[in-house]
């Protein structure tokens, strides 16, 4: 440990010790100021944006609600501009809308941009279970099935066997409608699901009322 003898001494050593390390020290002290000052930035900008985004969202569905054909041109809009969570809400709406004016190939194209791209864990299966629907009201029961094959999520059993069914029963297929619709009451547990409980009660009196037709 050095001695130092006046006050002349002291000072000296501060000076050579400030020209040895003083750059140091205020790189790295604007260094972290600028990390500090930068993050909160970035946070405030992040926040910024996402307000902005609710905003507009909400806008969106109001032109939605209205419907026609410059709804749909929002729609396409906003979800291109958006690659977050509310131009994927946006794209299921904007697919929904499309349904209703039987632009199916339009509802493939965004359904197919959640299933496939999105980063959100709970609208990725709600969209390719709405995409199954559309292809399957298209004809393509293959790539449909395909689709409900490839969710495992355990949450969406029931309602993957009860699109499955209606896929089936489209073909004709009604026995393996009826299995499939027997899965997802099975599915449900003790709650049951009524919609399914009735599609099965309605194939069942469609084959009574065939089987009671008089033969030839």
């Amino acid at each position: 440990m050095e001695i130092y003898n006046s006050e002349e001494q002291q000072v000296e050593a501060i000076k050579e010790w400030w020209a040895e390390n003083g750059k140091s020290i205020i790189a790295g002290t604007v260094l972290g100021l600028l990390g500090l000052f930068g993050w909160r930035y970035y946070n405030d900008y992040r926040q910024g944006q996402q307000e902005a985004a609710s905003a507009e969202y909400a806008q969106l569905m109001e032109k939605m609600q209205a419907g026609g054909e410059s709804a749909i041109k929002a729609g396409e809009a906003f979800v291109a501009a958006h690659k977050d969570t509310y131009g994927d809400l946006a794209a299921l709406q904007l697919a929904s809308a499309a349904i209703a004016q039987n632009q199916l190939p339009l509802a493939v194209e965004q359904l197919k941009r959640v299933a496939t791209a999105s980063d959100n864990a709970e609208l990725k299966p709600l969209a390719t279970l709405r995409l199954a629907r559309v292809l399957g009201a298209q004809g393509d029961y293959a790539a449909a099935l395909n689709l409900l094959d490839e969710l495992k999520e355990a949450s969406y059993a029931g309602l993957v066997a009860e699109v499955r069914g209606d896929l089936f029963l489209m073909q004709g297929e009604k026995d393996q409608a009826r299995t499939a619709y027997q899965a997802a009451l099975a599915a449900a547990g003790i709650n049951g699901n009524p919609a399914v409980a009735a599609k099965l009660d309605d194939l069942a009196n469609a084959e009574d009322s065939a089987d009671a037709k008089p033969q030839a």
